[in-house]
């Protein structure tokens, strides 16, 4: 089958329409040049796909009230065990506040407040201060929904149902030209070439048996990077979310997350025989970071003390059945939906894929190693660490997205023309997508279940180096299998088996960096856990992993990290107050 390009030109793309995207394009538009062509392109309908809609639980920001922004940044450093950026932490911890008030006052969002009219901050794990802002337990949705209708109301350029497939470099070698895309409505490839790119596609940890994002979120923004020759930081790090509801092997609902909040305002925990376990793992019981928490359940399912579905039970009866279904109406409603009270009874949940803290190598302006490239939100490593607070993610992609708005619409006065692309790479990249085209055989499903069953095994919550090295071993016959199957000739228009193969190739790709880089790390940091390498290591010595390419082959190194602003056992807090959680990340 003949495969058709077409050519499109703009100033500025912006790929993803979650909370960077949108927030990017608000920004470029206040601060580029009149007349500057802005696109929107996203792999689903604007406001109605993507991560941040699906955020439950709400918004990082220290307000007063005895929270500041040093106390925001020391939780963000010990949550994850002093590996972020120490920048980047305080560029997002800082600029939340400035954030949230936009947030309120010029998109028009409406957050919880308290009778004093004060906005509402609830209580998240791992976090010193109650500093939450939300709007119930459906904040994302309320976030999303005024971004949207800010943008559709100005005169952006929307690509709705546009697939990103590969960044595009100049013919110079001088930077990005573009970005080849699949009209998914049409069934062509689109070179949409830009001044200024941004990658905003999130990322999707859905490689996992249990995860949280929707099946479409596939770590094609990473893929995309890594071909590129980009370098990739922290990749090791995926984040588990301790309670992903688990319902059964025959239901999407499975994996998706029954938010912080639940433990923050008092949840309990019990394993198979109706026990509390947490205080056996940590003194701070349900409150305990992600990592801790989502580890002491795997061990409860390892020693088989599970519930029918082979979980655990998050309990809230206790509080009481009204007050729970008046706080997490969204999230009682969704059990009820599933067959559980989780005003009044008991709901199993499992740990579930939720978060990549791993990400492209960026500066806290948003800028990457190829110039015109740009990327904020869970595509964007540094900013997190091995660990992300709950709450930090959302705050993340609306902070780094502005950020990425403003400074895109500055930066491209100093570059007049668009660059001339690599045809060489572009038609390599048709190439490649079209592989499967016209060949026959294969399932595609059963792979995926088993790229799934091999992740969760042997490259999940806790990890080994022989389960890890079994691991690569069996995502390249994953890989072999993959190359073999096919997809059906005919109409590419919504060709939905066409689309499942080149997710299934982003997952495999990354899959293998992920298991890599888990591999290089001989220790054992927040999301990463080493059952063979139990320890943290020296705080001091703190390094994260790189990983790039390097021809056909990955390259993975080590790059201490750089304490720039506070070093363990420092304090930047008011009067010297201890860093109350350094003992947890030792």
């Amino acid at each position: 089958m003949t495969a058709t390009l077409e050519r499109h030109d703009t100033d500025i793309l912006i790929l993803g329409s979650g909370g960077a995207g949108l927030f990017a394009a608000l920004h470029a538009q206040q601060s580029a040049p009149e007349g500057t062509k802005i696109t929107l392109a996203v792999k689903g309908l604007i406001g109605k796909c993507g991560c941040t809609r699906m955020v439950q639980g709400g918004y990082n920001v220290a307000l007063g009230g005895g929270d500041t922004v040093e106390r925001h940044f020391m939780d963000t450093i010990n949550g994850g065990k002093w590996l972020p950026d120490q920048d980047m932490a305080w560029r997002l911890c800082s600029t939340a506040v400035e954030r949230i008030h936009e947030l309120e006052n010029e998109v028009g969002c409406f957050f919880d407040r308290n009778e004093d009219g004060t906005l509402h901050q609830k209580a998240f794990a791992g976090q010193t201060a109650d500093r939450t802002v939300h709007k119930g337990d459906l904040t994302g949705i309320e976030i999303i929904n005024r971004l949207m209708e800010q943008v559709l109301r100005r005169p952006v350029e929307k690509l709705q149902e546009h697939r990103a497939i590969a960044m595009i470099p100049g013919r110079e070698g001088d930077g990005l030209s573009g970005v080849l895309m699949i009209d998914m409505r049409r069934g062509i490839f689109r070179l949409v070439r830009a001044k200024a790119v941004l990658m905003a596609t999130g990322g999707g940890p859905t490689m996992y048996r249990y995860h949280t994002p929707s099946g479409d979120k596939t770590m094609d923004g990473l893929a995309m990077a890594l071909r590129a020759g980009l370098p990739l930081r922290d990749m090791e790090m995926v984040q588990f979310h301790p309670t992903g509801l688990l319902a059964g092997d025959n239901t999407r609902m499975t994996g998706t997350v029954l938010e912080e909040g639940l433990r923050g305002a008092g949840g309990i925990l019990l394993n198979g025989s109706g026990e509390r376990f947490m205080f056996g793992y940590d003194e701070r019981g349900e409150r305990a970071t992600r990592d801790i928490v989502s580890r002491a359940i795997y061990d409860e399912m390892r020693k088989g003390d599970v519930t029918p579905q082979g979980g655990v039970h998050i309990e809230m009866a206790h509080l009481g059945p009204e007050n729970v279904s008046r706080k997490f109406a969204g999230m009682v409603k969704r059990c009820a939906d599933c067959g559980f009270d989780l005003a009044a009874g008991r709901v199993e949940v499992v740990p579930t894929a939720h978060y990549f803290m791993g990400g492209v190598v960026v500066d806290t302006d948003t800028r990457t190693a190829l110039p015109g490239l740009y990327v904020a939100g869970e595509d964007a490593g540094g900013a997190h660490g091995a660990n992300r607070l709950g709450g930090n993610g959302v705050a993340n992609s609306t902070v780094y997205g502005g950020i990425a708005g403003d400074v895109m619409g500055r930066d491209i006065a100093s570059q007049p023309t668009l660059r001339e692309p690599d045809e060489a790479v572009l038609s390599a990249e048709i190439d490649r997508a079209m592989g499967p085209v016209g060949r026959g055989g294969g399932n595609i499903h059963e792979l995926r279940r088993s790229l799934q069953d091999v992740m969760w095994d042997d490259v999940g919550v806790i990890r080994t180096a022989s389960g890890m090295t079994r691991a690569l071993d069996r995502l390249d016959g994953i890989e072999s299998a993959l190359m073999e199957t096919g997809v059906a000739g005919g109409s590419l228009a919504f060709n939905l088996t066409w689309h499942d193969w080149l997710n299934m190739r982003s997952l495999v790709d990354i899959s293998k960096i992920i298991t890599r880089a888990g591999l290089a790390r001989e220790n054992s940091r927040g999301a990463h856990y080493r059952e063979d390498f139990p320890n943290v290591g020296a705080l001091e010595s703190s390094y994260f992993t790189t990983a790039r390419m390097a021809g056909e082959d990955v390259e993975v190194t080590r790059a201490p990290v750089a304490f720039t602003i506070v070093k363990p056992g420092e304090s930047i807090l008011p009067d010297g107050e201890p860093n109350t959680l350094v003992a947890a990340a030792e």
